[in-house]
């Protein structure tokens, strides 16, 4: 839990500097106040700030959905645990049968999910996770780890710095996306996901928005990560040395 702590604290405070450093010199994009694109297209989580108009209805439509949307996803995981052996984050399941949801519905015409409600509680449970977690960390249990934990803290730290300066910004293309997505990386990378949309909402707060960042962190941290996770444990536990029994004596 100490180094889950750290990895939070530190995954906040590195994201937003690192992108600094990265746009210093670049042409960003202009930051509108109030403008009629905003109230008008929907901006998810890079503009949490800006009004949206949403009815009550509305809301209650949204929530019904995300409530559909757990009830089938927590089945859809027993099913493959029971079925298959196969277990999946429940909230993988959930984001995917959104996703099947609201693209299916759409498609029939029987129903279109309000994409500025979804933002508005997105961006609402953001603010309430984030919080809360915050609330409930223990700093002072960084006091009890042996000091060579805190080096290898610290030098994780400063790797996934260099990581996202010298890798994550080249590789995404040295642009303004790329520098979004870098102080992205270092939320993720050392906190979660969570961590990293915040880092990035305070950056495109600043600079401007990022529609690439915001479509690529979030589901490769909330979604594929997970899923490959559980693909690459399932490999190491067929392995022979992890499949046969141990003999004692």
């Amino acid at each position: 839990m100490a180094c889950a702590t750290f990895g939070l604290v530190f995954g906040g405070l590195i994201g937003g500097p690192i992108a600094r450093f990265l746009v210093r010199n670049m042409k960003t994009p202009a930051v509108s106040q109030n403008s009629e694109d905003d109230k008008e297209t929907p901006m998810a989580f890079e503009k949490p700030q800006t009004g949206r108009v949403i009815s009550s209805l509305v809301l209650i439509e949204t929530l019904a959905m995300i409530a559909i949307c757990m009830v089938v996803g927590k089945l859809v995981s027993q099913w493959l645990l029971d079925s298959y052996q196969f277990t999946l984050p429940t909230f993988v399941c959930v984001l995917f049968t959104g996703v099947i949801f609201s693209n299916s519905l759409s498609w029939v015409g029987f129903y279109r999910v309000f994409d500025r409600a979804v933002s508005v509680l997105g961006n609402v449970s953001l603010s309430l996770f984030l919080a809360m977690a915050l609330m409930s960390l223990k700093l002072w249990e960084l006091a009890s780890l042996a000091i060579p934990m805190l080096i290898i803290l610290i030098i994780q730290a400063i790797v996934m710095g260099f990581y996202a300066i010298f890798v994550t910004f080249p590789v995404m293309g040295k642009n303004y996306d790329a520098a979004v997505l870098a102080a992205g990386h270092c939320g993720v990378g050392l906190g979660a996901t969570p961590s990293a949309i915040a880092n990035m909402q305070a950056v495109t707060e600043r600079c401007g928005p990022s529609h690439l960042a915001f479509l690529v962190v979030p589901i490769v941290g909330a979604f594929f990560i997970d899923i490959i996770n559980a693909l690459v444990i399932k490999f190491y536990l067929w392995l022979p040395i992890f499949s046969t029994p141990i003999m004692n004596g």
